[in-house]
C-alpha cells in the first residue's frame, strides 16, 4: 500500500515538514514512523512511502498528522490533532492525501468534554477508522461538523448526477465516525474530474433537506483518479455558523460546602449533593479549587490548598464517610455523630479537630473492612492501574508520620529514591501502605462517582491544576530532575500584595521536562480527566516565565523572571546610567533611610543589626544579611515593635537598585519596584530618568517576543491532546504576549471588571469581554462582592455612578437588589462562561445571604499564614428548599441565554 502525501505550508529557513505516521494493529500493537517530505519551493511539500502488512500483527488502521522540525530534529509547531485523520488499512489500496494545515479551530470550545455534557451528557467519544466500502476508483469525503444539532447529520450534494446534480433532495448521506467527524466513499469510476460538491445538514429522523454549508464550492481537483486509488479528501470544518454557547455556574471550594452528612468540611458527596442545586437554578459548572493531599504537620498550615504533597493523591479530608462505610459499634458510630453535629455547628472549617475525627474514623473502618474491599477486582484494578503514583506516595505517607515530618532531606537514608527502593519499602511496611491505598481507593470512588453524577445531569465539574508543587512532595522526592531545588517561585507585587508574593515551590528544570515531551504535565492531565470536563490554570503566566525568588527570601521584591534576558553592565550604561555594581547591587544604607524606617528604633536597629562604614554608609551584620536569618532571629516575637524592626530590616535587604542573575554573573535584573524604595530617591535626576528607560524596555518591551517563544514551547506540548476545557488564571503583570497566546490555543481568559487588563482603567466594560473568557466578579484570592463593596466607599461611588450608571450617593452596604443588578450584567455579557463565587450569587437575596459579610473571604495573598477555612453558611438541603431564590435564578440564567 502507498501511502501519498502533499501539503502546502510555508517554512522558515532550516525548518522541515514532517509526517508522524501510527499504524494501528488488531492486536492493539502500534508501529510509529516519523518521515520527512520533500520540497522544491519551500512552500509545496510532498511525501511517498509505502506500507507493508504483517502477517504477526495485522494491521487495521493507519492514523497521521503534520509537523514543523527544525535541522537539530526538534519539534517547532505540531498541527492539532484533538480529531485524528484515521483511516481503515487495505493493503490492496493506495491513498492520495492532498492536505491543508490544521490549526486549532476557532470552534476549538465544541470538541471538548465540557460542550459535550452540557449539550449531550456524555462525553470520551473516539474517532471510529470505519470499514467503509473502498471501490476500484474511490472518493474518499472526510470533514468535522461540531456545530449539528442532535438529530441532524451530514450529506454530500455535488455537480455529478451521483453525488445529487445539486438537487437537495438526491444528496449522498455520510457516516458518523465519531467526535464530529463524517466520511463517505464514493465509486467514482468512470466519472470525470473537476467535480464541485457541498456537504449539507439533513435531518436525521425525516431526512429532509436543512441547510447547504456557506462560502464557495468544494472542488476535488482536476487529478484524475488511477485503479486502486483512494483519494481522501479532508474537507477540514464545516463551513456553517454555530448556535452562542453560554453557560451560568458557581465557584465554590469542596471544603466549604456544608451539608447535614458532612463532617466540617465539604467532602465529594457534599460535591454530588451540590449538583442537584446546580441543576434547579439552571447553572451548567461548578468550578473547585485543588483537592490533591497537603498534608505535612497536620496543622492549620495544611489548609493551603495549592501545596500539594502529591499531584495524583486526593485530601483524606474529602471522603464522605457516610458513603464509605458504617462501623460495627453502634456506640462508636454515636460518638462520631455527635463529633459530627459540633464540626457542623461552627461557622467555619476547623482543619485541625476535622483531621483529626476523619483520621481516626478512617483507621477503625480500614481495620473492620479494609481487607474485604481490597479483595474485590474494582479495588485491584485501581491499585495496579496507578501503582506508578500510588506506591510512592504511600511511602511517603508512611515516612512522614513515622519520622514526624515531611522534610524528606531528614528521613533516615531517604533523601535520593527510586521506584525499586520504594517497592521494598512499601513490601516491608504493608499495613501502612495498604491503609493509605484504601483511602485513596475510598476518593477515588466518590469523586469519579460525583463527576459520573454531574455529567448524568448535563453538568460541568471544573477543577484546578496548581501552577507549582509542595518542595517536600512525592513529585520533588521521586522525579528531582523536573525541578530548581536551588531557588523558590512567586509572584512580583500586584493588586493583592506590595512585597510580592512567596509561595515557596520549587521553579521547573523546562529543559528537562520539553526533553521528555512534558510527560509529567501530560500524565497530570491525563489523570484529572478521570474527574474533570474542565480545569482552570493556576498562575498561566508562569508558562511563560515565573517569577524566581532566592532561598534566602522571604518576600518577593529580590526575585527576578526566569527564564528572561538580562543586562550586562554595558547594556545598563547604554541607557545613561553609569553602573557601579557595589553601590547597586548591595543594600543602600545610611542615616536618613535608618531614622526614615525604624523611627525611635533607629538607635537600636544600627547598634544590634548594622555595621557603620565609610561615606556615612552601613552594612548588615553577617547574622541579619538575608531575610531568611531575619526572619529566624524573630521567631516568637509577636509584639509590636519586634515586628516594626523585622519588617524594616526585611525592606533595607531589599533596597537594591540592580538583583544579579544567580546562574549568569555579571548580569542584572532591575530590582521590580524599586522606584518607591530609598535607594531609588539618592539617585540624580538624570539618573533616574536613566533607569526608568532601562526599567521600562526591561518589563514592557525586552522579553515580548522571548516570553511568546517559551509559552508556544511549552503549552502545547503540556496540554497534548485533553478533551478537558482548558480556562487561564491570567491575572497579575500581563506582558503583552499573553492574550495572542492564549487566543492562539483557544484558551478562556479571566475577566473580572474590577482588574482591567487594559492600562489606564479602573474599571472594564462588560460588554467588552471576548466571548473566549471566563466573567466573574471576585476569585478566592479577593474580597466577596459585598466585602468589595465596604472596602472603599470613594471607589464603590466611582463603579456606582460610572459602570452602574446611578445617581446620588452609593449606599454603604450593598443591598439586594443591586447585588442582582450586578449578577444581571455579568449574565448578559459576551463571555463564553459567567462563573460567580457562592457568596455572590448569594448577595442576591437579602434573607438568605450571610450576616457576617467578613467571613466570606476564602484567601488572603499578602498572608502566608492565612487560614483557608471558608463554609456555606446554610446546607445544600436549606439551599434546594429556597424555591423562590431558585426559581429567580433560574429565570435569570435562562433570559440570559445562558
Amino acid at each position: 500500500m502507498k501511502l501519498k502525501f502533499s501539503l502546502t505550508y510555508g517554512t522558515m529557513w532550516g525548518e522541515s515538514l514532517h509526517v508522524q505516521i501510527e499504524y494501528l494493529g488488531y492486536d492493539g500493537s502500534v508501529r510509529r514512523h516519523n518521515l520527512p517530505m520533500n520540497t522544491n519551493d519551500g512552500r509545496l511539500w510532498t511525501l511517498e512511502t509505502v506500507a507493508l502488512g504483517s502477517r504477526h500483527h495485522p494491521m487495521s488502521a493507519f492514523r497521521y498528522c503534520y509537523q514543523v522540525e527544525n535541522a537539530a530534529g526538534d519539534i517547532i509547531r505540531r498541527e492539532w490533532n484533538m480529531v485524528p485523520r484515521i483511516y481503515p488499512f487495505d493493503p490492496t489500496k493506495d491513498y492520495t492525501m492532498p492536505d491543508s494545515w490544521r490549526d486549532i479551530p476557532f470552534q476549538y470550545h465544541m470538541y471538548t468534554s465540557a460542550y459535550a455534557v452540557t449539550m449531550y451528557g456524555s462525553r470520551g467519544e473516539e474517532v471510529r477508522p470505519l470499514p467503509t466500502s473502498l471501490y476500484r476508483r474511490t472518493l474518499l469525503f472526510r470533514v468535522s461538523a461540531p456545530q449539528l444539532k442532535p438529530g441532524q447529520e451530514l450529506a454530500v450534494c455535488g455537480s455529478h448526477p451521483a453525488l445529487g446534480g445539486w438537487n437537495t433532495s438526491r444528496y449522498m448521506k455520510m457516516q458518523y465516525a465519531g467526535q464530529a467527524e463524517w466520511v463517505l466513499s464514493v465509486n467514482v469510476m468512470g466519472m470525470f474530474f473537476p467535480i464541485e460538491y457541498k456537504y449539507v445538514v439533513v435531518d436525521a429522523e425525516t431526512s429532509a433537506f436543512v441547510a447547504w454549508e456557506e462560502g464557495d464550492n468544494r472542488t476535488t481537483g482536476d487529478k484524475e483518479i488511477s485503479d486502486g486509488e483512494v483519494l481522501a479528501l479532508d474537507g477540514g470544518f464545516l463551513r456553517v455558523s454555530e448556535d452562542v454557547w453560554k453557560i451560568a455556574g458557581v465557584v465554590i471550594p469542596v471544603f466549604s460546602l456544608r451539608s447535614s452528612f458532612s463532617y466540617g468540611v465539604g467532602d465529594f458527596g457534599d460535591l454530588k449533593r451540590m449538583v442537584d442545586w446546580v441543576v434547579e437554578t439552571g447553572m451548567k459548572m461548578i468550578q473547585i479549587l485543588p483537592i490533591n493531599d497537603t498534608t505535612k504537620t497536620r496543622g492549620w498550615s495544611d489548609s493551603y490548598p495549592y501545596n500539594a504533597v502529591s499531584v495524583y493523591a486526593l485530601h483524606p479530608h474529602y471522603v464522605d464517610l457516610e458513603a464509605a462505610g458504617v462501623l460495627s459499634d453502634k456506640s462508636r458510630m454515636t460518638a462520631y455523630h455527635r463529633q459530627r453535629q459540633e464540626l457542623n455547628a461552627l461557622p467555619y472549617s476547623d482543619y485541625e479537630a476535622v483531621d483529626r475525627v476523619k483520621t481516626a474514623y478512617l483507621h477503625e473502618l480500614y481495620a473492620e473492612c479494609g481487607w474485604q474491599m481490597s479483595g474485590t477486582e474494582e479495588y485491584r484494578t485501581f491499585v495496579e492501574k496507578n501503582a506508578g503514583w500510588l506506591m510512592p506516595y504511600a511511602a511517603f505517607c508512611s515516612m512522614r508520620d513515622r519520622c514526624g515530618t515531611a522534610h524528606f532531606e531528614e528521613w533516615p537514608e531517604h533523601s535520593v529514591y527510586n521506584q525499586e527502593a520504594v517497592r521494598r519499602y512499601c513490601e516491608a511496611n504493608q499495613e501502612d501502605v495498604q491503609y493509605v491505598y484504601f483511602v485513596q481507593y475510598l476518593l477515588h470512588r466518590q469523586l469519579l462517582e460525583a463527576g459520573d453524577y454531574a455529567r448524568s445531569k448535563g453538568v460541568v465539574i471544573k477543577g484546578d491544576i496548581p501552577i507549582g508543587v509542595c518542595r517536600d512532595s512525592v513529585d520533588v522526592w521521586m522525579q528531582p530532575q523536573y525541578f530548581n531545588l536551588d531557588s523558590q517561585t512567586g509572584a512580583p507585587p500586584d493588586a493583592f500584595t506590595q512585597n510580592g508574593q512567596n509561595w515557596e515551590f520549587p521553579t521547573y528544570n523546562w529543559p528537562a521536562m520539553i526533553a521528555d515531551g512534558c510527560s509529567w504535565w501530560r500524565s497530570r492531565f491525563a489523570h484529572m480527566e478521570h474527574y474533570f470536563d474542565a480545569f482552570r490554570i493556576d498562575h498561566v503566566l508562569g508558562f511563560f516565565r515565573i517569577w524566581e525568588i532566592p532561598l534566602d527570601s522571604v518576600h518577593g521584591l529580590l526575585g527576578h523572571f526566569s527564564p528572561a534576558l538580562p543586562l550586562t553592565s554595558g547594556e545598563i550604561e547604554y541607557f545613561g546610567l553609569p553602573f557601579r555594581k557595589d553601590l547597586f547591587t548591595r543594600p543602600f544604607i545610611n542615616d536618613s533611610i535608618i531614622d526614615r524606617i525604624f523611627g525611635v528604633h533607629a538607635g537600636y536597629v544600627r547598634d544590634a543589626f548594622l555595621i557603620s562604614g565609610p561615606y556615612g554608609l552601613y552594612s548588615l551584620k553577617g547574622d541579619y544579611d538575608t531575610q531568611r536569618k531575619v526572619e529566624r532571629h524573630f521567631v516568637g516575637m509577636h509584639d509590636e515593635n519586634s515586628i516594626w524592626i523585622r519588617d524594616g530590616l526585611y525592606r533595607l535587604i531589599s533596597n537594591v537598585l540592580f538583583v544579579e542573575d544567580p546562574r549568569q554573573p555579571e548580569m542584572y535584573h532591575p530590582r521590580i519596584g524599586v522606584y518607591n524604595e530609598p535607594v531609588f530617591d539618592a539617585l540624580s535626576v538624570e539618573e533616574k530618568e536613566a533607569f526608568m528607560r532601562l526599567y521600562n524596555n526591561y518589563y514592557y518591551n525586552r522579553h515580548n517576543d522571548y516570553w511568546r517563544e517559551q509559552a508556544m514551547t511549552r503549552l502545547p506540548v503540556a496540554l497534548g491532546n485533553t478533551r478537558m476545557m482548558v480556562c487561564a488564571e491570567d491575572l497579575g503583570m500581563l506582558p503583552d504576549c499573553v492574550g495572542s497566546v492564549l487566543d492562539a490555543l483557544r484558551i478562556q481568559t479571566l475577566e473580572i471588571q474590577t482588574m482591567p487588563k487594559q492600562s489606564g482603567l479602573e474599571f472594564a466594560h462588560l460588554a467588552a469581554n471576548p466571548y473566549r473568557s471566563v466573567a466573574t466578579f471576585s476569585t478566592h484570592d479577593m474580597p466577596s462582592l459585598r466585602m468589595w463593596w465596604e472596602e472603599s466607599p470613594e471607589r464603590t461611588q466611582r463603579y456606582y455612578v460610572t459602570m452602574m450608571q446611578k445617581e446620588g450617593r452609593a449606599p454603604e452596604h450593598l443591598p439586594a437588589h443591586l447585588a442582582e443588578e450586578i449578577v444581571a450584567r455579568h449574565l448578559y455579557c459576551p463571555s463564553m462562561l459567567c462563573l460567580l463565587s457562592f457568596q455572590d450569587w448569594m448577595a442576591m437575596d437579602g434573607e438568605l445571604r450571610s450576616d457576617a459579610v467578613r467571613e466570606e473571604r476564602i484567601n488572603v495573598p499578602a498572608d502566608n499564614s492565612h487560614r483557608w477555612k471558608y463554609r456555606m453558611h446554610i446546607t445544600i438541603e436549606e439551599l434546594m428548599k429556597a424555591e423562590r431564590f431558585n426559581q429567580k435564578l433560574r429565570q435569570m440564567i435562562t433570559r440570559s441565554r445562558r
